[in-house]
């Protein structure tokens, strides 16, 4: 009885999420590994919404064990009676990067294309505890401190209010099977390393960490959501680039660079750190009437030419 209310609880949390978002009818696809996360969350979701339901394995070709997994993700698919794709990817290898990063580009790739209204992702309270330590240690602001969102776009992840013990219980619960990467041991790379060197000890020590750095996470993103309403306040009538520079100096200081890093986000615009913006942003500001300041941001450029900021693609 004790098993079957626990797991209970995940299909609870499950169906919550599903009702806030997915109108009847809507596709979803589940993005499938064969770990342990995005198989229990395909088979809860097979429980709760059978009729237009699918599953997507991203086939990297990185591990030797790459086409045992796809075997192993369609074998489970037919099992559950759902349709089955798998996409193969090419991963960037050298990325300036890293591994991680390129095969994780790549794999949002494949998923963009998915011809479905919601893709949903298996993300639980202790990936975002994770994710927001590893953002942290990359200097990221607010936006970062709020690592993943419930719903991003067609990106849908039920499991983020559920911790990794909840999971395994539903997978021993149900019998299930799942299978093993190996390079999740390998700390070389850094969110393994931060898994099992920093937040396994720290959980032994402090057992509500993850829930309350995840916790966290949710207050962050409530505050990104103010400062992107303070943005738009701010732009006023002005929507998107380009922006006149009086606009900006009639700002303070923080509010400018909020107004411009909420419409570089906008454009996915990369910008490299806190203190880059700071200087691009007084560039524009102070810059001579001739002169013309030209600053790159990822692939993008940030342009001031007559009373105007402009965001162009950096052509090569």
């Amino acid at each position: 009885m004790l098993e079957a209310g626990l797991t209970a609880g995940l299909s609870a949390v499950l169906a919550a999420c599903l009702q806030r978002h997915v109108q009847a009818g809507q596709q979803l696809v589940v993005g499938l590994s064969g770990g342990i996360d995005s198989v229990v969350l395909l088979h809860a979701l097979s429980e709760l919404h059978k009729c237009g339901l699918s599953a997507l394995h991203v086939h990297h070709g990185i591990s030797p064990n790459a086409e045992r997994w796809t075997g192993f993700c369609e074998d489970l698919a037919r099992q559950l009676d759902v349709p089955f794709e798998c996409v193969k990817v090419e991963v960037e290898r050298g990325s300036a990067d890293g591994l991680e990063a390129a095969a994780r580009r790549a794999r949002h790739a494949a998923f963009a294309s998915a011809q479905a209204d919601w893709i949903v992702l298996a993300h639980h309270r202790d990936d975002q505890a994770e994710t927001l330590l590893f953002n942290l240690l990359r200097g990221t602001g607010v936006a970062g401190a709020a690592a993943m969102r419930e719903r991003s776009g067609r990106l849908l992840r039920p499991f983020l209010a559920i911790g990794r013990d909840e999971i395994e219980r539903y997978a021993t619960a149900h019998r299930l099977d799942w299978i093993e990467d190996e390079s999740n041991a390998d700390t070389r790379y850094s969110r393994n390393f931060l898994r099992h060197r920093i937040l396994d000890p720290l959980l032994k020590r402090f057992p509500a960490a993850a829930k309350n750095i995840a916790g966290a996470a949710a207050r962050f993103a409530e505050a990104q959501d103010l400062l992107d309403d303070l943005a738009r306040a701010d732009l006023g009538a002005v929507s998107d680039f380009p922006i006149p520079v009086t606009l900006l100096q009639g700002l303070d200081e923080a509010r400018a660079r909020n107004v411009l890093r909420h419409l570089l986000a906008r454009h996915a615009a990369k910008i490299p750190s806190e203190a880059r913006l700071r200087e691009a942003l007084r560039q524009m500001l102070t810059a001579a009437a001739d002169r013309h300041p030209d600053l790159r941001f990822g692939d993008h450029r940030l342009v001031r030419r007559r009373g105007l900021l402009y965001l162009e693609p950096d052509c090569p």
